[in-house]
C-alpha cells in the first residue's frame, strides 16, 4: 500500500511538474495544519526524489553511451574493407577492454541495487583490518610504483565482518587516493578501533576538493571536477560502492579535504549482540 501511495504522489508530480505543491497551513483549520506540514514534506520529499531519479537515468545513459559508441564505430571502421589478422586482434582487444567496461558498470549497478533494497554484510570470523590494507596495497602495487607513491598503514583492529567486501571499499578508497595525490607523496591508511567497531581513513596529499563538491563525494556517477573525460576504468561508482559497503556493516562514510591533504574513509560498526 506504502509503494503504491509512493507511487501515486510521484505519478501526480510528474503530471502536474509546474504546479505549485506546497500547500499553505493557515488557509486550513488549526487541527489539519501539522497534517498539511507533514503532507508539505512529503511532497518536497518525493519531489527530490524523483530530480534525483531523473538525474541518475541522464548519468547512467551517459556512462554506458560512451562505451556503446565507441565499439560501433571501431567496428564500422574495421568492416569498411579488408584488415590484417593483426589489425583484427587489435580491433578485437580494442573492443574487448570497452565491453569490459560495460560489464563493470553493470556489475557496479547490481551491486549497488542490492545493497540499496537493504542487503547487509555476512559477517565471518574476527578480520585483522590491517592484513586486508596489506593485501589490498599488494594489489595496487604496481599503480603505488607508477604514481611514485608510497603507502604506509598506521593502527590495526579486530572485528567481524565481511572480508571480501572490506577488500572492495579499501580497493576503491586506495585507488582513489592513487589517482589525486602528489607525485613521491604518502598514502597513509588510518586504523582506529571506534565504539565496538573500527573507522578507516585513506589519507593522501594533493589538491584539496572545493567544499560544495564535499556533500556529494559518495553519490552515484559524481565527480568532484565535473569532468566527463576521465580514464575508461574509472565511472564513478567507486566511492557509491565504499558508502554500500559502510551502510552494509551498518556504518557511515566520511570526508575531510584542507591544506592540501585529503582523507576519506569509513566506519563498521561490530555485529549487534
Amino acid at each position: 500500500m506504502a509503494l503504491q501511495l509512493c507511487h501515486a504522489v510521484i505519478l501526480l508530480i510528474v503530471r502536474l511538474k509546474c504546479m505549485p505543491f506546497i500547500f499553505d497551513p493557515s488557509t486550513f483549520a488549526s487541527e489539519l495544519q501539522p497534517w498539511i506540514h507533514q503532507f508539505n514534506s512529503l511532497l518536497e520529499r518525493v519531489e527530490d526524489a524523483y530530480a534525483q531519479l531523473e538525474a541518475f537515468n541522464a548519468d547512467v545513459a551517459h556512462e554506458l553511451r560512451t562505451p556503446l559508441s565507441n565499439m560501433i564505430a571501431q567496428a564500422e571502421i574495421v568492416l569498411s574493407h579488408s584488415r590484417s589478422v593483426d589489425a583484427l586482434q587489435d580491433a578485437l582487444g580494442s573492443q574487448l577492454e570497452e565491453a569490459q567496461r560495460l560489464s563493470g558498470i553493470v556489475t557496479d549497478m547490481l551491486f549497488l541495487s542490492k545493497a540499496h533494497r537493504g542487503a547487509s554484510a555476512r559477517r565471518s570470523g574476527p578480520v585483522r583490518v590491517a592484513e586486508q590494507v596489506a593485501a589490498v596495497a599488494e594489489f595496487h602495487e604496481g599503480g603505488l610504483e607508477n604514481a611514485q607513491l608510497a603507502l604506509r598503514v598506521e593502527g590495526d583492529a579486530e572485528l567481524e565482518l565481511d572480508a571480501g567486501l572490506l577488500r572492495r571499499a579499501l580497493s576503491n578508497l586506495v585507488s582513489n587516493a592513487i589517482r589525486y595525490a602528489e607525485p613521491k607523496s604518502l598514502i597513509r591508511v588510518l586504523i582506529q578501533p571506534q565504539d565496538g567497531g573500527v573507522r578507516i581513513a585513506v589519507e593522501n596529499r594533493g589538491a584539496s576538493i572545493a567544499a560544495d563538491a564535499m556533500p556529494h563525494l559518495f553519490e552515484r556517477f559524481y565527480r568532484a571536477d565535473r569532468s566527463r573525460s576521465g580514464s575508461s576504468s574509472h565511472h564513478g561508482l567507486g566511492l557509491a560502492i565504499v558508502a554500500a559497503i559502510a551502510r552494509m556493516h551498518d556504518g557511515t562514510t566520511f570526508a575531510e579535504s584542507a591544506h592540501g591533504v585529503t582523507r576519506i574513509g569509513l566506519v563498521l560498526a561490530g555485529p549487534a549482540e
